[in-house]
Formats: C-alpha cells, sequence, structure tokens
C-alpha cells in the first residue's frame, strides 16, 4: 500500500519552492559575481572578515558594504576592498570574472602571497588598484597594459622583483603609480616619460633600481616624485627649473652628482630631500624664497654658507651636517 501525499505536503513543497524562485527574482546580486566572489573568499581562506558573504544571501544588500558596492542600474560588482584580513591566502584568478569592477582596493592584508592574477587584464572598466601592504610576490605585471582606463595604480609595500615593464608607458589615462617598496631592479625606462603630463605622481623609492634618470624626464612637472633609497647615479638637475609645478622631490639615498647651485625652483616647491648623495656647489640663496616644509642636503659635498632667512631657519644641523665645507647657522660660523 503507497501513501499518497497529502495536499498539505503538496502545497508546502509548492510554497518552498515558490518562496525560493521568488528570492532569487528579487535578488539583486549577479550570480556570474556572487561566484566569483564566492571563489576569493575560499582563494583568502574563508576569512572571518567575509562572514556575511553567505551563498545563501544577496551580495548587493546582505554582504559588508565596506567590502563591496554595486550599480544602481546594472546590479553588477563595481568596487571591492579588501583590508586587514589575516587568513593567509592568495588572490583568486576568479577576480577577473568581477567584469564590471571600477574598483579593487586590497591593503593590509598581509598573508595574501603569490602572484597578481594575469587575469586582472580582463577588468577592463578598472579605474583604480591597489593590491598595498601584502606578501605578494613576483614581477610587476605587464598585462597592466592592457587596463585602458586605469588612473591609479599603487602596488607598494610588496615583494615584487624583476624590471618596470616599460609598456606601462602605454596606459593613457595613468595620473599615479607608485611601485615603491618592493625589489625592482633594473633602470626606469625612457619610456615612461610618454605619461607626461598626466602623470604627476611617481614613486619608484626603497627599490634596487640603477642607473640614470631618463633625461626625457626633463620637461616633466610631478605632484610628487619618489626616487629614494635605490642606486641612481649621474646628474638629475633637469627635474628642477623655475618654471616646474612640482611639490615634493624625495630623491635621498642614491649616487646623485651635480653642481647644486645652479638650480633654480619652482614656486610649488616645499619638500625636498637630497641627504646622501654626491651633490657639491653651494646653496644658492633663492632658497630662502621658498616655503620649504621638508629641506635636508646632509651627507654630501657642499660648501659655502648656509642662506638665512625665509622658512630656512626651521631646519636643524641634521638637515645640512657631513658635507665638505658647509657652515654658518645652524652649523658651526664660517671662518
Amino acid at each position: 500500500y503507497k501513501m499518497k501525499p497529502s495536499v498539505v505536503s503538496i502545497l508546502s513543497f509548492s510554497l518552498f519552492f515558490l518562496s525560493q524562485f521568488l528570492l532569487s527574482l528579487s535578488e539583486r546580486c549577479n550570480p556570474d559575481d556572487k561566484k566569483a566572489l564566492l571563489e576569493i573568499k575560499r582563494g583568502l581562506g574563508n576569512p572571518y572578515d567575509l562572514i556575511t558573504w553567505d551563498p545563501k544571501t544577496d551580495c548587493c544588500t546582505d554582504w559588508v558594504k565596506a567590502t563591496l558596492s554595486c550599480d544602481e542600474k546594472t546590479n553588477r560588482v563595481t568596487v571591492l576592498n579588501l583590508f586587514q584580513i589575516n587568513s593567509p591566502g592568495h588572490l583568486s584568478p576568479a577576480v577577473g570574472d568581477l567584469s564590471y569592477l571600477q574598483t579593487l582596493d586590497i591593503n593590509n592584508v598581509r598573508n595574501l602571497s603569490g602572484p597578481i592574477p594575469p587575469t586582472i587584464a580582463k577588468l577592463l572598466k578598472l579605474t583604480f588598484l591597489r593590491i598595498s601592504q601584502t606578501n605578494i610576490s613576483g614581477p610587476v605585471p605587464e598585462f597592466l597594459t592592457h587596463l585602458k582606463n586605469i588612473t591609479y595604480i599603487n602596488l607598494s609595500y610588496n615583494n615584487l622583483v624583476g624590471t618596470i615593464p616599460p609598456s606601462l608607458s602605454q596606459l593613457p589615462n595613468l595620473e599615479f603609480l607608485r611601485l615603491d617598496r618592493n625589489k625592482v631592479t633594473g633602470t626606469i625606462p625612457k619610456s615612461l616619460s610618454n605619461l607626461a603630463p598626466k602623470l604627476t605622481y611617481l614613486y619608484l623609492g626603497h627599490n634596487q633600481l640603477t642607473g640614470i634618470v631618463p633625461n626625457s624626464f626633463a620637461g616633466w612637472s610631478f605632484d610628487t616624485i619618489d626616487l629614494s633609497r635605490n642606486m641612481l647615479e649621474g646628474d638629475i638637475s633637469f627635474l628642477f627649473g623655475k618654471d616646474k609645478t612640482t611639490f615634493e622631490m624625495l630623491l635621498d639615498h642614491n649616487k646623485f652628482n651635480f653642481d647644486f647651485s645652479k638650480l633654480t625652483f619652482g614656486n610649488r616647491l616645499a619638500r625636498l630631500d637630497l641627504n646622501h648623495n654626491k651633490i657639491y656647489g653651494s646653496l644658492p640663496t633663492i632658497l630662502t624664497k621658498q616655503s620649504w616644509q621638508l629641506f635636508n642636503v646632509s651627507y654630501n659635498s657642499l660648501c659655502g654658507k648656509i642662506p638665512q632667512g625665509g622658512s630656512m631657519q626651521r631646519f636643524d644641523q641634521y638637515s645640512y651636517f657631513h658635507n665638505k665645507c658647509l657652515c654658518d647657522a645652524p652649523l658651526p660660523p664660517c671662518k
């Protein structure tokens, strides 16, 4: 004897499927985006920080807003933020399946290791890329050249190696580039000058770069240029000039060699660090006309009097000492 299903059981079964169907209709999250995000979570070791990333809930409405954003019209994920996740993991290649992504921001995820996945090259809408303060390794990716809409790249404080890809010069909208605090070697590509004048923030400091700064940078004004703590050499006086609009120049701990007395300065230059180089000559009196916030020429081969006046008085002996024969306040007076 077979029991016939009761009307109640059939009804409840139907209601269950109806509710699931209605849920799927009401869910904003695109199924392709959700699948990619869950793969990313798995690659990160299913961290507690992403506990709200539940496959049973809507990623656009129920997952923590600090981690992602969906477009109001398309309901596609456009922003992905991953901060201070402690579990060890890697960045899943599935990140390349978030095809509407405009911002990818991964910061202070210290146990994130492995290379930057090449699938990021598929994110053609990407304008902002930060992967910083991680344990990411491998080369500075050549495939970033595909991201023609990108305006901001920050790959600082990682373990990247190899050379700076000359092909980065093919990014027509790039305004901000940080590759500092890595283990990058080789020379600065001449082709980077093709990014002028749009690229105004260039950070290449704390690497192992060698050779000269390309003189194709001569007509270029940065807001900030950081070449500090490398093994660069030669004459970089062409980075200076009264027509420049540069605000900050961090050029310390290299082997730069030029006559400081012949320099002129743009009105905006307020931060200049040249310590630990091979710079010679004297300090021109026009230095007193600048509104200095930072000024350091220690550990060079400078000679003569330190100009007095303006904002020069705010700097102590540590901005000047270990030179050939600099004198006057705050150093001992000239004889």
